[in-house]
């Protein structure tokens, strides 16, 4: 077992509570920030940890907290993005619902660093019921003096919201959601300029994601340099992942960045390997949005390393041979799984989500649904393969935010790993929309 820095004491009766979780340690680093600390030294901690942002891009968070400005009397804002959306991804939901004051210690600690008076947490708006478990969770904290004003009589005022949005997957996009959480629609914006500088009402703004932030009170309360040790090369700390699909165990598990795949996929401790005892097909290691892998790709590198549940290994061979760790939302195929139908069911949700404001978005990926339903059920044609890794390119890259990416990285990496499959959709149509039809001949260049 490695360490639990997240979910040390996740399941503890009664750890939802003010009084269980402060029994258990909890509100420490908030005591030591807001008594022993300076804000620049709070961030400098942050730096040296290593830890990077835990919803999908990995950028490291204490640089993106150093990039904050801090103009003479504007008010500076801490934005946690709770919109967890991606397909696959459920870690932050069932973090939240376990361990609210975990987040509201991690905001508390975090604004204080930045200067912020003033955060709140967007939360998805279908997920109500955490909703009100963190509104109980903050009402007890302001009860208990560590929001409001004069924190712990250390001069430093905080005040928390939580936001529900409207249940856009636009709005986890970090400008998408300021806007939406100015009462606007939910478009992202051009940028520059970044939130850094002018983000919520146009001032300066940070936002991270829950498990970010989340992991704040740890580095704080141990030092960035102990959190430094955890993990692998720059993959630094601990990773919540989401797993799910053709698993023994879904759910989420806390891993130190470095576990092997294959471990974490076939041991008990984590997966419990293939349901059903069946084969290894493919992997989406980081959500829907990222490239998939086949089962040779997923368990070695194309150098035939073995690899690892980190951001470097995962990403090693670029998208050719690679893909990425993302949100951490590892989605496990088994050997009777379509991968043109599940592709095809990818393209759907990239089609409906896209908030039309960019032309290659708002019309390829309508094109790219479409193209992979008459694939799936028996009208495609040869050349639809081509045109479908033609609209991929003409989408990515092109939009102003990273959804039209998100859409077509999955088209172009099924394509590219699994073409003999969309080929057999389209010269075998009778046999591919038979029921319970599966291609297999895959399968004879790929080991488990």
């Amino acid at each position: 077992m490695g360490l639990k820095i997240l979910t040390e004491h996740i399941n503890v009766p009664g750890i939802e509570k003010m009084e269980v979780y402060r029994k258990h340690g909890g509100y420490r680093s908030v005591e030591k920030a807001l008594k022993t600390m300076t804000p620049a030294e709070v961030v400098e901690e942050v730096k040296t940890s290593g830890l990077r942002g835990r919803g999908g891009a990995g950028f490291p968070a204490g640089m993106k907290w150093s990039f904050l400005a801090k103009p003479e009397g504007v008010p500076r804002y801490l934005v946690c993005n709770a919109d967890e959306s991606e397909p696959g991804t459920f870690k932050d939901r069932w973090y939240m619902e376990k361990n609210p004051h975990g987040l509201i210690e991690g905001m508390i600690t975090s604004s204080y660093a930045l200067g912020a008076n003033t955060s709140y947490i967007y939360i998805r708006g279908e997920l109500m019921f955490i909703l009100r478990i963190l509104e109980k969770a903050i009402a007890e904290a302001y009860a208990a003096g560590l929001l409001g004003k004069n924190i712990l009589g250390s001069g430093y005022d905080l005040d928390l919201h939580v936001a529900p949005g409207g249940g856009a997957y636009i709005c986890g996009e970090e400008t998408a959601l300021l806007e939406s959480l100015e009462g606007k629609r939910g478009n992202p914006r051009n940028k520059p300029p970044f939130p850094a500088v002018k983000g919520l009402f146009q001032s300066p703004t940070v936002v991270n994601n829950v498990e970010t932030i989340s992991s704040v009170p740890w580095i704080v309360n141990n030092s960035g340099a102990e959190y430094a040790k955890v993990g692998i090369g720059r993959s630094t700390g601990t990773k919540l992942i989401s797993a799910s699909g053709n698993i023994n165990n879904p759910g989420v598990y806390e891993i130190e960045l470095g576990v092997p795949v294959e471990e974490f996929i076939y041991s008990d401790e984590y997966c419990g390997g293939i349901w059903k005892g069946r084969q290894l097909k493919a992997v989406v290691p980081g959500g829907s949005s990222v490239p998939i892998l086949p089962a040779n790709l997923i368990l070695k590198t194309a150098a035939g390393e073995d690899r690892l549940m980190s951001y470097e290994s995962l990403s090693d061979g670029g998208f050719v041979t690679g893909s990425m760790l993302g949100s951490g939302a590892f989605i496990v195929f088994d050997e009777e799984q379509c991968i043109v139908r599940n592709t095809w069911n990818y393209a759907r949700f990239y089609h409906h989500e896209s908030c039309g404001q960019c032309s290659p978005c708002r019309e390829g990926t309508g094109w790219m649904e479409k193209v992979l339903h008459r694939i799936e059920y028996g009208h495609g044609h040869q050349q639809d393969i081509d045109l479908l890794v033609s609209v991929a390119k003409q989408i990515e890259g092109n939009t102003i935010c990273p959804l039209g990416d998100a859409a077509a990285w999955p088209v172009a990496a099924a394509i590219r790993h699994f073409r003999d499959e969309f080929e057999w959709h389209i010269k075998y149509p009778k046999e591919a929309t038979a029921t319970g039809a599966v291609y297999r001949g895959q399968l004879d260049t790929v080991t488990a």
